[in-house]
């Protein structure tokens, strides 16, 4: 079968045949949070034994994003792209069949191992699909798997795991995988005038990256858990990481030909666009994972109602990522920039006005404006990214940007939970100094609940017992949601100060004359 040259296809079908195939593997990142009980319980696992299905993938997955780019290059980027399709899709439908947990944990992981390939690649196809001052519209477009996927993928994991089965979020990925595998093998081309990669795997360079990224990911995933920095394991991983990071980049700065193109992070309209990227996922991530963790904790929701929470903030999204794509092209990037953490910022706040009485719709609205800043900081901060790195590196800019994004997913989620956390001890405190006789109205609640219980028949010690433990089972209710309004406004202040800070970025990073030849 011949294929058609690149000439002959839309770069638009082709933007969205290699999003599509990135949007199945970021959808796999969240679709399991919501099914982690389920799972436990068909596999006779504890919960705690769960969450490693979760670090399993977002561990290997950090691991092969970063070198992702070198791998491009000694394979092809199209057969790399293919052979991490055909990869998701196999460890996909072995994680449908898993019989144990062990076997889930270990296709996971290898899942994540063939997934850390599609992010990057696909920026690459798209970044030298279309001509710089076009790359405004076509990352608008396609940035929608970015910052859908995750939104949707509480949301659908929550419906299938609730009305089928838990296997079915991970065998959905087969179908969908086999049609984009053929997608891609008829309508994507590899870049023109490149060079393969030559020469010996860089096996130093690979394992301090393998060794400093993993043991960053298990600390960020396991360091809440663990106590922090009061635990030995979590101090033993912190090191390992700082030093095999620290001789990654020595090691790599030092290399012809590196694995990961450190040097890239020395043009400042691709490292500065990187760290607003970084915030990002920052951003993208944290709420993610704290809301569903509210409604279901404090609220009552069920997985697929803590989904629907969620779902509605796709739809700003959906139709602002083409506009700011225009946008890009007449107002400078860090403006938009300012605007999409300004708006973020608001929508942590409004989330931090919750209370015990807040219903569905306030959830949705104020979760619709955590994602409303989102276009504007997603399409110009990768358009940025990308204006002056030449086609022969993107695939290695790709990788360094996607790395980026989802650290800071994963710190994100880190941080939230440890300010929550912390949040939820102080309330507690602050509210259990309230328990006291002096106060009148613990005294008179106390008194309306024992004579409730008396009332039913219960003893008088045994009434006032059972009321006390009422009034203290509100109070960590009310505890818990005060904690989760103090983290979302930690968040909303963080966001501010860096909508301030994007101010003054440098300017002029609009697509003009110039900027298009130097492209």
């Amino acid at each position: 079968m011949m294929e058609p040259s690149s000439a002959q296809i839309n770069p638009y079908v082709v933007s969205g045949v290699v999003s599509l195939a990135a949007f199945i593997e970021l959808l796999d990142t969240t679709i399991a949070n919501v099914a982690l009980s389920h799972i436990a319980g068909s596999l006779g696992a504890g919960t705690e034994e769960s969450t490693w299905v979760l670090t399993a993938y977002i561990i290997s997955n950090a691991i092969v994003m970063p070198i992702s780019g070198w791998l491009s290059g000694v394979m092809g980027r199209k057969n790399f792209f293919m052979l991490c399709i055909g990869g998701f899709v196999f460890t996909s439908f072995m994680c449908g069949i898993a019989t144990s947990l062990p076997m889930l944990v270990l296709f996971r992981l290898l899942q994540g191992v063939a997934g850390g390939g599609l992010q990057p690649v696909q920026q690459a196809i798209i970044r030298d699909s279309f001509p710089p001052e076009k790359l405004g519209i076509a990352f608008g477009i396609t940035g929608l798997s970015m910052v859908l996927a995750p939104i949707i993928g509480p949301t659908l994991g929550g419906f299938i795991t609730d009305n089928y089965s838990w296997r079915w979020i991970f065998l959905i990925n087969v179908p969908i995988g086999i049609v984009t595998m053929f997608l891609v093998k008829v309508l994507v081309q590899g870049p023109e005038n490149t060079k393969k990669v030559k020469g010996t795997i860089d096996y130093i360079g690979l394992g301090l990256i393998a060794i400093g990224l993993g043991a960053l990911q298990i600390v960020l995933d396991k360091g809440q858990q663990e106590d922090w920095f009061d635990s030995t394991f979590i101090i033993t991983l912190a090191c390992i990481s700082f030093i095999s990071l620290l001789l990654a980049v020595y090691w790599l700065l030092r290399q012809k030909d590196p694995i990961v193109d450190l040097k890239l992070l020395a043009i400042p309209s691709f490292s500065l666009p990187g760290i607003i990227l970084f915030f990002v996922g920052f951003t993208l991530w944290s709420a993610t994972s704290l809301l569903p963790m509210m409604v279901q904790e404090d609220f009552g929701y069920n997985a697929t109602l803590s989904g629907l929470v969620l779902s509605p903030s796709a739809i700003f999204p959906l139709f602002m990522m083409p506009f700011v794509g225009k946008l890009v092209n007449w107002i400078e990037a860090r403006y938009l920039m300012s605007l999409g953490l300004f708006i973020n910022a608001i929508g942590m706040w409004l989330t931090g006005l919750v209370t015990p009485q807040t219903d569905y719709a306030t959830f949705a609205i104020a979760r619709c404006f955590q994602t409303a800043g989102l276009p504007f900081l997603f399409v110009p901060a990768t358009t940025l990214a990308f204006s002056r790195i030449p086609r022969e590196k993107s695939s290695n800019a790709s990788a360094i940007v996607s790395l980026l994004r989802n650290l800071g997913g994963s710190i994100g989620i880190s941080l939230a939970t440890s300010i929550l956390v912390h949040n939820r001890q102080m309330e507690q405190s602050n509210l259990v100094q309230h328990l006291t006789i002096a106060s009148d109205g613990y005294s008179s609640l106390l008194s309306a609940y024992t004579r409730t219980m008396q009332n039913i028949g219960l003893p008088a010690a045994e009434a006032s017992a059972k009321a006390m433990g009422q009034i203290y089972q509100q109070l960590l209710h009310q505890a818990s949601v005060l904690a989760y309004r103090d983290t979302f406004n930690s968040v909303a202040a963080m966001l501010f100060v860096l909508g301030i800070t994007a101010l003054f970025l440098p300017g002029k990073n609009r697509y003009t004359k110039n900027n298009r030849e130097d492209a």
